[in-house]
């Protein structure tokens, strides 16, 4: 890939995502988008899957190892780089009801997606994890970091982050009108963990929160945190299932237990933070960067998405999240209450 005479090629679709990944950014930022709690992840994979669907066959051949760097390489080092958005003073800021609740749901709705999607619906193994994932954890983020592990085709995760907008935004609006007409019967503290353990993604659980109050957007964010947090154990446990089911064999060699080195590194990083030994200023501007190289993953992602491959699909995936969807309402208000009362 970075071979001499290749380098300035991988250099030019690097920069190539890059500039696409500006524009993403500078989209998100437009008011209604911003209100709509619409991050730069997804507008970078949308408007990456409209350029792999149009214009892609213009693009020079050579540049398409940046554009694999991006998706790979990069990727896992923002994953590494998001620890730097979560302290574990955090989590003892929510107690012991928010770690059961968000460990609950993450654990919960993955098996019950598992189990659904591969059993029940017949989807394909990669598409249904990487769904599951979307809807336990943290969305795009956590599509994003399972889909090396899973070693999954682009328009697999790109299917799986299109179930995250559609619900995730959905449970945007939808919690904040549901707590407001009676039907969530929680003190704002309580319906911060609620929401936090819940939702998809840290904007929608932003956008959800902050419409209630600022005291249940505290608590949902620190909650949510929670649940970023556990990417790292998940996609181990996960590495291991996969190998201990030989889905990782290669022809005539012996399954190796896959483990997600980069998800290791999330976890000290995440601890470094928590020493506090950086200034307030540099941890943002790092956060900064890791949006920038998130969207990044994620724009490439999309310009490696063909539409057509969408065809064999069909509509299992929107099946299984609005299931999953369901679920996270009703089960995680339950979970929520024994959660606060363990």
């Amino acid at each position: 890939m970075f071979k001499k005479e290749n380098l300035p090629h991988t250099l030019n679709g690097i920069l190539f995502v890059a500039l696409f990944t500006i524009a993403a950014i500078t989209i998100a930022n437009i008011p209604f988008i911003k209100n709509l709690g619409i991050s730069p992840l997804i507008v970078g994979i949308v408007i990456g899957t409209f350029y792999a669907n149009t214009l892609r066959n213009h693009l020079p051949k050579e540049w398409n190892a940046g554009i694999v760097f991006s998706t790979k390489n990069i990727l896992r080092f923002a994953i590494v780089l998001y620890g730097f958005k979560i302290t574990f003073q955090n989590i003892a800021e929510v107690g012991l009801p928010g770690i059961i609740a968000s460990t609950l749901i993450v654990t919960l709705t993955f098996i019950i997606g598992y189990f659904i999607g591969t059993k029940i619906l017949k989807l394909d193994r990669d598409t249904t994890i990487l769904t599951s994932a979307g809807s336990s954890i943290c969305g795009a983020a956590a599509v994003l970091a399972t889909e090396p592990v899973v070693k999954a085709e682009p328009y697999k995760s790109a299917i799986a982050v299109a179930t995250v907008v559609i619900f995730g935004t959905t449970a945007m609006f939808l919690y904040p009108f549901l707590y407001k007409a009676g039907f969530i019967p929680f003190s704002p503290k309580i319906e911060g963990i609620y929401i936090g353990s819940t939702v998809h993604e840290v904007a929608h659980v932003v956008g959800a929160a902050s419409a209630i109050s600022p005291e249940v957007a505290k608590d949902a964010v620190i909650v949510k945190m929670i649940r970023v947090m556990l990417i790292a154990p998940f996609l181990i446990i996960l590495g291991l299932f996969l190998s201990l089911k030989g889905y990782t064999k290669v022809a005539n060699q012996k399954t190796k237990v896959a483990i997600p080195w980069f998800a290791i590194w999330f976890i000290l990083v995440a601890g470094f933070n928590s020493l506090n030994l950086l200034p307030t200023e540099i941890v943002i501007d790092i956060n900064r960067i890791d949006t920038f190289l998130l969207t990044m993953a994620m724009t490439a992602l999309g310009m490696e998405t063909n539409i057509n491959k969408f065809k064999g699909v069909g509509m299992k995936p929107i099946y299984l999240a609005f299931i999953l969807f369901i679920w996270l309402i009703f089960g995680g208000f339950f979970i929520t209450k024994f959660a606060i009362n363990f």
